[in-house]
C-alpha cells in the first residue's frame, strides 16, 4: 500500500498510538498521518509524533500542503517547515549517490490526489457551480492590522482578522455558524471597548456547548467595517472588537473558530470587499483552508444572524449571506429565545 497523501491536526484525545515508537499520542499534541489505501479501497491513517514522522519514506512537496497546514498554530506551521526542509535536504544527499528513496509511481500518486483535492476544494458544497479559491500563504499572514496591533493568537490576512486556532477546536463536516452582533452579543455603535457588551440571550452558552458535544465547529462570522474606517482610532476598533469576542468565548467555555471582514460596503462608493457579508469570502476561506480538508455537510449546516432584513433590521447581510451558500437560516430570537 503506497502512502497517498500526509494528513496534519492535533489529537482529539490520547488514544491514538504513534506507528513508530508505540507511544500514545496525548490529547491535543500535534500529529502527522500517512493515509494509505487497502486493496478494498478503505483508508487507513497511521500517526505519528511529529519528531517521529518518518521523512526518509515519505515526499513532502510543500509543508503548506499538507491536509490540515493551515489549520495549526504558527509554532507548529514553522515546524512543519523545518521539518520539510529536512526533506529536501536529503533528497538532495540522495540524488549525489545517485539513490532513489521513493518509487515515481508513488510520488505520482501523491501528486494527483493533491491535485484532485485542489480541485474538489475549488467546487461549492451547496452547488456544482465552480468556486474561486482564495490564495491562501503563511507568509501573507501577519500579526497586525496595518497600523493596529492584535491581541495574542488573533492573526490578519488581507481584510479578515481571525483568531489563530481556539484550544479544543475540532474541524467538522457540521458548521453551526453565527453573526455576533445583536446575534450572540447585545451590542451598541455608541459605546466602544471590550467589555461594553452582555449577552444576546440566556441560553447561548448552554446551546452552543450542546452544538460543541453534538461534534458541531462553532463558527463566528461577523462584520466590522470600522477598524477599516476608523483610521486614527484603528487600534481602539481593533481592542474593542476582538476584546468582545475573546471575552464571549471565554464566557460560553467552548472553542470557536472566529473570522471578521474589516472591508467596506458598496455603499463607501469603493468595490465591495470579497470577505463582507453578504459577500461569501469569510465562509469560503474558512471552508478551503481552515477545516483540514472535511467538506461541508450543507444539509446539516446552518447559519444564524439578525440582519434579515425585516423592518427594524439593519440590513439583510446574514439572510443573503446564507442564501448565497445555500445554508439554512434563523434569526436570533427563533434559535435561541425558544
Amino acid at each position: 500500500m503506497a502512502a497517498s497523501r500526509i494528513v496534519a491536526e492535533y489529537a482529539k484525545s490520547n488514544r491514538s498510538t504513534c506507528k513508530e515508537c508505540s507511544k500514545n499520542i496525548d490529547g491535543g499534541a500535534l500529529r502527522l498521518g500517512l493515509v494509505s489505501k487497502d486493496p478494498r479501497g478503505y483508508e487507513i491513517k497511521k500517526w505519528h509524533h511529529l519528531s517521529c514522522f518518518p521523512t526518509d519514506s515519505q515526499q513532502l512537496f510543500s509543508a503548506e500542503k499538507i491536509q490540515g497546514f493551515s489549520t495549526l498554530k504558527i509554532s507548529d506551521q514553522e515546524s512543519l517547515k523545518k521539518l520539510e526542509v529536512g526533506r529536501h535536504k536529503q533528497d538532495s544527499e540522495g540524488c549525489k549517490g545517485n539513490k532513489r528513496t521513493h518509487k515515481e509511481s508513488d510520488v505520482a500518486e501523491i501528486a494527483e490526489l493533491d491535485e484532485k483535492n485542489s480541485k474538489k476544494l475549488k467546487l461549492s458544497t451547496s452547488s456544482n457551480e465552480a468556486v474561486q479559491e482564495t490564495a491562501f500563504s503563511i507568509s501573507d499572514v501577519k500579526t497586525k492590522y496595518k497600523d493596529a496591533t492584535l491581541l495574542p493568537k488573533w492573526k490578519a490576512f488581507q481584510t479578515i482578522i481571525f483568531l489563530e486556532r481556539d484550544d479544543g477546536l475540532h474541524d467538522s463536516s457540521k458548521i453551526a455558524a453565527f453573526d455576533f452582533d445583536g446575534c450572540l452579543a447585545n451590542t451598541s455603535v455608541k459605546r466602544t471597548g471590550p467589555d461594553e457588551w452582555k449577552l444576546m440571550y440566556p441560553s447561548i452558552p448552554e446551546k452552543l456547548q450542546n452544538l460543541y458535544k453534538d461534534d458541531y465547529k462553532l463558527v463566528i462570522f461577523t462584520n466590522e467595517s470600522n477598524i477599516e474606517r476608523w483610521k486614527n482610532k484603528r487600534q481602539v476598533a481593533v481592542d474593542s472588537k476582538l476584546g468582545r469576542l475573546h471575552n464571549f468565548i471565554e464566557l460560553v467555555k467552548v472553542p470557536i473558530q472566529v473570522f471578521v471582514a474589516c472591508g467596506l460596503g458598496k455603499t463607501t462608493g469603493q468595490t465591495e470587499d470579497p470577505f463582507r457579508k453578504p459577500k461569501t469570502g469569510m465562509w469560503r476561506i474558512m471552508e478551503q483552508h481552515f477545516n483540514s480538508g472535511i467538506p461541508i455537510d450543507m444539509d446539516k449546516s446552518f447559519y444564524v444572524g439578525d440582519a434579515a432584513g425585516r423592518k427594524n433590521d439593519h440590513s439583510d447581510a446574514d439572510t443573503k449571506f446564507a442564501q448565497a451558500l445555500g445554508l439554512k437560516f434563523y434569526v436570533p430570537e427563533d434559535y435561541f429565545g425558544a
